[in-house]
């Protein structure tokens, strides 16, 4: 969520906008003419190594998810200035997953039933393959 001049992408960690670089290109795809005069591509650029304003913990988080850039591209609509909001908003959504942090496994043990039906399932398939077999004892 950008809020005046800062990206706020979780409670604690904000980024000014002066840090993110924008790149700006013709889009692909129809459009006539105003496709082939107007730069409504849009790709924002933030450079998570040499960002003042990241705590290092969250700098060390996204480096190991993201490496040193994260980027957001956007050439969906027409309009540049839309295409500057979706982009921003690609972003900030990806750099929150990003510092999101999983909780670990635990490992559990199996149920009783569940044992009960892996051994129910064995004893069945091993039936079915006994049923295969040739009988010895023909007269």
């Amino acid at each position: 969520m950008a809020v005046a001049d800062r990206l706020v992408v979780a409670p604690g960690c904000s980024i000014p906008l002066g840090e993110l670089q924008w790149r700006f290109s013709r889009s692909g795809g129809p459009g006539g003419q105003h496709a082939n005069t107007a730069d409504t591509r849009v790709e924002v650029i933030f450079d998570v190594a040499a960002s003042p304003s990241l705590r290092p913990r969250h700098r060390q988080r996204l480096l190991e998810r993201f490496g040193p850039e994260v980027r957001a591209t956007c050439s969906e609509e027409r309009s540049q200035a839309r295409n500057r909001a979706v982009a921003l908003q690609r972003l900030e959504a990806r750099l929150a997953e990003g510092l999101r942090v999983q909780a670990p496994r635990r490992a559990t043990r199996p149920t009783a039933g569940s044992r009960r039906r892996r051994l129910d399932d064995k004893a069945q398939r091993a039936q079915t393959k006994r049923a295969r077999r040739p009988v010895d004892d023909w007269p």
